[in-house]
């Protein structure tokens, strides 16, 4: 993953100035620490000594949205500036009305970076290798190889030092190569800006030039058109008709109208500041100049970033393995201790006893264990690349099989991110075409910048077999759109014949759509339901049209007013001297509603997820009705359901209990989208998985667990995520979860099974060595078993999981492998005693003279063992009977026996001391692992009547 270097914000020094602190409104006392010095079961503790060892023992808090102070001053800098007067801004940032000179520029340039919020630096190959070496067992199996080349003993040194090299080289092969194709998805797009400059030394000249984003500076001054980003925080100095879409911060859909001519006041929210645009948001219409106050990490969209890094709880796998890692070393060093001392009892011969030690002690080191975990993941990598996903963070695949949350926002994931038009409706809320018709041609005349809203009433009317004959219309004049007057207006006439009795209208009109407020504000007249004459427009009509609106809205659709006024002829050489004296006395003839529709997927892939035990949770910065209207049409329950502002006014009880509850969160904060993720992890003890596509949304993603983007998404949520989509679509979700659970469910097949195995094995030799007072196998015997016993566990990751395994969430257990190790090892272990009873009461083979042939049998009879036992543990069900493994590990379990069998019978048995073995043991082997299958079998279902599970 990218790794990320912030930039101070402003100097943190004593010695700052505090005069503007006082600016600020005060913060919201309701927002604290969601866990403050407070039990889970809600007890607050007052021992000094429990709150001194809290500080250093505690877990991770949810912070609640309480700022910190290099957040205050960011804060207070914007609403210094947006409380000044126009012409004092360029005090507050040392510069001129004409803009900095070049000189200037460059060295602003150098003192504060470039202008990114945020710096991305790819981290280098050696970062990589180092994260796939540094693994507790292949540091467990390099010292291990360090003391085997210290004792003589080469051949066991190589073959721990080859399966380290393997396991290294795949891990960064995938985690480099993974990073570098999603680097490429999130690189920032060069973004040219228009910037004011003076140059000159005598008489300076004032020049407009093109600067990239990254180059702009404090004190430059941009000017700005539709669709152009702001490169930094804004003062406005100029605007016209200027609406900002800041989606991109705040997560809602609507725009904001901006102005420069006014100046506000500490009261009002600060992205609500009228003078004040922000970086990252864009112009949607008009136009101007502003003043850049903040660049880089001075921003406001710095501050959303204070926390990132720190928010993702511990991985509870790694965190098992490093436990199971300190276990395993434990119980290696007392056995292989007692069994070298043991050895050297019997033998007297230290460097041969220290060998058999560590031999002991690599068998008990599950050494095939970040190679098992790495193929698992690499393979899980490249199955989801198949449906169109970039994995930046292998492990992320892994916390998807654990994952029984996923938070999604509702725009672009659920919906297909557009409108369509659904009714044109008159006053009374009756379909009529008439309401549609004007509405077209206000779109079809509409030169200004065409919304989202136009191209859905054109798509409408083309496909539905409308035929307005826009061609007999001429257009003469436009108002255009402004967020003040929040309308536009077309003036055009028919050029049809007065005499054509097929047309409807004649002469002049003024044509507005815009919001319904508006729109009735410019309304004096509205049109009878039955008979089409004109009524006066009272006040007990305006009520009910606005009623109407809001029962349209409540259904989750938009809606705009549609009026018409005819124009005398007489009027047309004055009727543009003023917007407010032309747009009045207009006749309202209704509304047009509008409605962003669910994706056809996307009721499917939750039904898919739910199946699965994944609960969708909607967390959106849009309306609260809209957000229930979409999570209804796709199966979304919405019986419980809040808003942001009602969360603020939660205690933290209360807040957890709702969080917990609802299913549908909306005009939610970034900040309170990083609340919920927190309460639902730490309280909730759930993993969680968030996809997002927009800056609002970099805080939940780098919380989550799992974080997820989209390839169109902000280039910062895309470094953020774990997961780049390349296709909105919640099935490849359904896919990536299916894909989590079978690598976590493969990897634990192997920890469990490697760990029975072994123990089982080492005991046994323990038993052995105690019994027999000599070593039941030499090293290299000892060795090569286990070498080939790991060879064999290599197809692991290619084998398949039960249906009912991938059908819910798998979390790993802290106290579920060891309960599994002590109820099944033992099984093992009984299985080794009994070939060594058999080989005593039966050949009595084990004195002077027979040794050879005990150990060609011990070694046959264990190597067969820890293959059979993947057979065992990779299902609940009776193995071979009612579930067969993978065609991959059956092959791996026959290669691997056909071997251990033939090797006492070939040179290579005779160069390690084997003997033939005779037909009737072989026998009692078939005899002595079905009796061992079938106890397996009985302490599996005793296991799983207590536990309720198996793997």
């Amino acid at each position: 993953m990218a790794r990320l270097k912030f930039f101070s914000i402003f100097d943190t020094s004593r010695n700052s100035n505090h005069a503007n602190n006082d600016r600020l409104p005060s913060s919201n006392a309701i927002q604290q620490n969601l866990i403050v010095n407070k039990n889970l079961d809600g007890t607050t503790p007052h021992n000094p000594l429990y709150k001194l060892l809290r500080r250093f023992m505690s877990g991770p808090k949810i912070d609640g949205g309480s700022r910190t102070e290099a957040e205050e001053k960011v804060y207070s800098w914007l609403y210094a500036l947006a409380q000044t007067q126009r012409d004092m801004a360029f005090e507050y940032v040392r510069s001129t009305e004409r803009g900095l000179s070049f000189t200037e520029a460059e060295k602003r340039l150098r003192e504060n970076g470039p202008n990114v919020p945020l710096e991305y630096t790819f981290p280098s190959w050696w970062h990589f290798l180092w994260t796939a070496f540094f693994h507790p067992f292949n540091m467990i199996l390099i010292f291990f190889s360090a003391l085997s080349y210290f004792t003589s003993d080469s051949p066991n040194g190589c073959i721990m030092l080859m399966l380290v090299l393997i396991s290294v080289c795949l891990r960064f092969y995938m985690e480099y190569s993974s990073s570098k194709a999603a680097m490429k998805l999130s690189e920032f797009v060069r973004c040219p800006v228009k910037v004011q400059r003076c140059a000159g030394r005598v008489i300076q000249t004032e020049l407009i030039v093109q600067v990239d984003q990254r180059d702009v500076v404090p004190g430059d001054i941009v000017i700005f058109e539709p669709g152009d980003l702001f490169p930094g925080d804004v003062r406005l100095l100029s605007s016209k008709h200027l609406v900002v879409s800041q989606s991109s911060l705040t997560g809602e859909s609507w725009t904001a109208e901006k102005s420069a001519d006014m100046r506000e006041d500490r009261s009002t929210p600060l992205l609500e500041l009228k003078n004040i645009c922000f970086m990252g948001t864009n112009v949607v219409s008009g136009s101007g100049t502003g003043l850049v106050i903040s660049t880089g990490s001075k921003t406001y969209m710095s501050t959303m970033f204070s926390n990132i890094g720190k928010q993702k709880p511990p991985d509870g796998f790694e965190k098992g393995v490093g436990r199971i890692s300190f276990v395993l070393i434990c119980v290696m060093l007392i056995v292989a201790t007692i069994i070298t001392l043991i050895d050297y009892y019997t033998s007297h011969q230290v460097t041969e006893s220290i060998i058999f030690g560590i031999s002991v002690a690599c068998a008990l080191t599950p050494q095939m264990f970040p190679l098992i975990v790495n193929t698992s993941l690499a393979k899980g990598a490249l199955a989801m690349a198949r449906d169109r996903c970039v994995v930046k963070s292998l492990t992320a695949i892994r916390d998807m099989g654990s994952m029984d949350i996923l938070c999604i926002d509702k725009t672009g994931t659920l919906t297909m991110d557009r409108a369509i038009l659904v009714n044109h409706l008159d006053s009374w809320g009756i379909p009529k075409e008439k309401v549609l018709n004007f509405a077209f041609l206000n779109s079809y005349y509409k030169t200004d910048q065409k919304y989202p809203l136009d191209d859905a009433i054109l798509a409408y009317v083309y496909t539905n077999g409308y035929k307005f004959q826009a061609s007999k219309w001429k257009k003469k004049d436009e108002i255009p759109f402004d967020f003040i007057r929040r309308k536009i207006s077309i003036i055009m006439e028919t050029e049809s014949n007065k005499e054509d009795k097929s047309c409807q209208f004649h002469g002049r009109f003024m044509v507005t759509k815009g919001a319904l407020e508006e729109v009735l504000k410019v309304c004096s007249f509205v049109e009878h339901i039955d008979t089409g004459s004109l009524l006066t427009l009272s006040s007990e009509e305006q009520l009910r049209i606005l009623n109407l609106g809001e029962q349209v809205s409540n259904e989750g659709l938009r809606c705009i007013g549609v009026a018409v006024k005819r124009i005398q002829t007489k009027n047309i050489n004055q009727s543009m001297d003023s917007e407010e004296t032309i747009e009045s006395d207009m006749v309202f003839l209704g509304l047009i509603t509008f409605y962003d529709p669910p994706k056809d997927s996307a009721k499917q892939a939750l039904w898919r997820l739910a199946e699965k035990g994944v609960r969708a949770k909607v967390l959106t910065g849009d309306s609260l009705s809209l957000a229930i209207k979409i999570c209804q049409e796709v199966g979304i329950r919405t019986t419980h359901v809040t808003t942001g502002p009602d969360l603020e006014l939660l205690d933290q009880d209360s807040f957890h209990e709702t969080v917990k509850r609802a299913t549908v969160m909306a005009r939610l904060t970034p900040t309170q989208k990083l609340r919920v993720v927190q309460s639902l992890q730490i309280v909730g003890r759930h993993v969680v998985g968030f996809l997002g596509d927009g800056i609002n949304d970099s805080l939940a993603l780098d919380a989550a667990n799992v974080g997820i983007s989209v390839d169109s998404g902000a280039s910062v949520a895309k470094d953020f995520a774990d997961i780049i989509l390349l296709e909105k679509d919640l099935n490849v979700l359904v896919a990536g979860v299916e894909q989590g659970r079978l690598t976590f469910g493969n990897t634990m097949k192997y920890i469990k099974m490697s760990v029975v195995a072994n123990i089982g094995v080492v005991l046994s030799l323990l038993v052995a060595t105690i019994f027999l007072g000599n070593e039941p196998l030499s090293p290299k015997q000892l060795l090569v078993q286990n070498f080939l016993y790991s060879v064999g566990q290599i197809a692991i990751p290619w084998d398949k999981m039960e249906e009912d395994y991938v059908k819910t969430p798998q979390i790993w257990s802290e106290k579920g492998l060891p309960m599994f190790i002590l109820w099944n090892s033992p099984v093992s272990t009984l299985c080794d005693l009994s070939a060594l009873l058999f080989l005593w009461f039966y050949y009595k083979t084990y004195n002077e003279l027979n040794v050879v042939f005990f150990r060609s049998a011990w070694f046959v009879e264990g190597l067969l063992m820890q293959t059979l036992i993947i057979h065992l543990i990779r299902t609940e069900k009776i193995p071979f009977v009612q579930e067969v493994a993978s065609w991959p590990v059956l092959c791996s379990t026959i290669v691997i026996s056909a071997i251990g069998i033939a090797i006492p019978f070939s040179a290579i048995g005779d160069f390690m001391e084997f003997t033939n073995l005779p037909l009737s043991y072989f026998g009692f082997l078939v005899l002595l692992f079905l009796g061992y299958f079938t106890v397996g079998q009985v302490i599996k279902r005793i296991y799983i009547l207590v536990y309720k599970k198996w793997l």
